[in-house]
């Protein structure tokens, strides 16, 4: 394993030419995110329509299919 004694007292680096970027920005890039925006909206509503489709049927009264 290499010694790294040598480097702990040498000055933190700071960029000339790019800004320091804000914490909130920084914070950002381990946020969270929806890959598949809107998925789980299409979801709850196919799970509804199927629902009702099967409501339907199970009371006798037609229904329109989707095209």
């Amino acid at each position: 394993m290499t010694d790294y004694s040598d480097m702990l007292d040498m000055p933190h680096h700071v960029s000339k030419r790019h800004p320091q970027m804000s914490l909130e920005k920084r914070a950002a890039q381990f946020a969270p995110f929806e890959a598949l925006t809107g998925l789980e909206e299409k979801l709850d509503d196919t799970a509804r329509d199927k629902a009702q489709a099967i409501a339907e049927a199970e009371s006798g009264i037609p229904f329109e299919e989707a095209p």
